[in-house]
C-alpha cells in the first residue's frame, strides 16, 4: 500500500446534496403596489398573473372565489389582467364569477392579454390599455390525444386556421393529378383531431358572444365582435393594439400614466416572483420550482407553484416528473400578522 492511500475501511466524505432552489414570495411589495393602485381608482383591484408556462385554467375560478368571498360585494371591480391565454371555458366562468360580486368590471391591460385572457377582457365593460398593451386573436387551437407527435414526442397544437389554410392552398395549386387533399392530410393529422379542431372554433365563438352579452345589448354588435375575433386576423398571435380594439367594436380607452406606471412596476415584481428556479443533479435528474400562476387582492395572495423532479428517459427521448408536489398556495394578513397555508384543489 502507498503512504498517503487511504484504507479501504476508512470512511470518505460524500458530496452533500445541493439545496433546493426556491422562487422569492415578494408578498409585502406587491401588496404595497396593490395599496396605492386601490387608492387611485374608484374601485377594488384585483390582479391575475401569470408567467410563460401558466395559463388560465378552471382551478383559477375556485381560487378566485376565495378572493371574491373576502372582499365581498363591489360596485366596480378592477381585473389587472396579464397571461398569453389557456382554456375559454375557464374564461367564461372567470367572468361569470365576477359579475356575481361587482356590478362593473373593468380590465387593467398594460401588457400581453392573449387568446383565452381576451376572452376575458371582452367581458369587461371598458377595457383600458397601456402603451405596450394588446389582445390577440381567439381562434382555437388544441392538443389533443392524437394530435401529430413533434421532435421532443410532444403532442403539438393544431389550429383550424392552419388547416383550412392548408386545404386552401392545396387546391389553389393548379394539379393534373386528382387527389383528395384531405387523404393526404390525414396522414398527418388524424381524422377525429380534425373534427375535434372543427367543434371547438364553434364554441370558441360561442363563448365570445357568451361573454360580450354582459354588456353589449346590441346581438349583431356581439356576433360581429366574435366573428371578427376568430376568423379575421391571419395569425392567432396578431397583436390587437388599443385603435384596433376600438375598430372592431370594443370598450377600449386608453390606461393613465400614472396607473400604468404602478402596473408596470407589479408586473416586475411577479417576474421575479415567477422566475424558473431548476436544481440540477446531473445531466438527467433535476428539481424545479416555478410560480406559474397568481391570483392577488388586499391583504391575500393565492398562487400555483409547480414542485416537482424530473428525469430524462433516454430511450423516449423525453422529461418525464416524479415526486409532484405541486399545489395552490396561500398568503394572507389578518390583523398585521403574515399566515401561509396550501389550498388543496381536486
Amino acid at each position: 500500500m502507498e503512504p498517503n492511500a487511504p484504507a479501504d475501511n476508512v470512511a470518505r466524505p460524500s458530496t452533500p446534496a445541493p439545496t433546493i432552489k426556491q422562487p422569492p414570495i415578494l408578498f409585502n411589495k406587491t401588496q404595497d403596489i396593490i395599496a396605492q393602485l386601490n387608492e387611485l381608482l374608484d374601485g377594488t383591484l384585483i390582479v391575475y398573473w401569470n408567467n410563460v408556462r401558466g395559463s388560465v385554467c378552471h382551478n383559477d375560478v375556485i381560487v378566485l372565489y376565495r378572493i371574491l368571498e373576502r372582499i365581498g360585494p363591489q360596485e366596480t371591480v378592477y381585473l389587472f389582467i396579464k397571461s398569453g391565454g389557456g382554456t375559454g371555458e375557464a374564461s367564461l366562468r372567470i367572468v361569470n364569477l365576477i359579475r356575481q360580486f361587482g356590478k362593473r368590471l373593468v380590465a387593467l391591460v398594460p401588457l400581453e392579454c392573449a387568446s383565452a385572457a381576451t376572452m376575458i377582457a371582452i367581458g369587461a365593460n371598458e377595457i383600458r390599455m397601456g402603451p405596450l398593451a394588446h389582445l390577440t386573436a381567439v381562434d382555437t387551437s388544441l392538443t389533443h390525444a392524437l394530435s401529430p407527435i413533434d421532435r421532443d414526442n410532444d403532442r403539438v397544437s393544431v389550429s383550424l386556421d392552419e388547416l383550412t389554410r392548408v386545404i386552401r392552398l392545396w387546391r389553389a395549386e393548379p394539379s393534373d393529378a386528382k387527389v383528395n387533399p384531405y387523404q393526404a392530410l390525414f396522414e398527418h393529422v388524424h381524422p377525429l383531431v380534425v373534427g375535434a379542431v372543427d367543434r371547438a372554433e364553434s364554441l370558441s365563438i360561442m363563448l365570445c358572444r357568451e361573454l360580450l352579452a354582459y354588456h353589449v345589448t346590441d346581438e349583431a354588435v356581439a356576433n360581429q365582435i366574435a366573428a371578427t375575433l376568430n376568423s379575421k386576423y391571419p395569425a392567432h398571435s396578431y397583436p390587437i393594439l388599443l385603435d384596433e380594439a376600438r375598430k372592431i367594436g370594443l370598450n377600449a380607452q386608453r390606461l393613465s400614466p400614472e396607473i400604468n406606471a404602478l402596473l408596470l412596476k407589479l408586473n416586475l415584481l411577479y417576474s421575479e416572483i415567477g422566475q424558473k428556479a431548476t436544481t440540477d443533479f446531473d445531466e438527467i435528474r433535476s428539481h424545479s420550482n416555478e410560480i406559474l400562476n397568481i391570483w392577488e387582492a388586499q391583504d391575500i395572495q393565492l398562487y400555483f407553484q409547480q414542485d416537482k423532479d424530473w428525469f430524462y428517459r433516454t430511450e423516449e427521448r423525453r422529461w418525464i416528473s416524479l415526486n409532484d408536489n405541486s399545489s395552490w398556495r396561500a398568503i394572507t394578513r389578518e390583523n398585521g400578522k403574515i399566515k401561509k397555508s396550501f389550498l388543496h384543489i381536486s
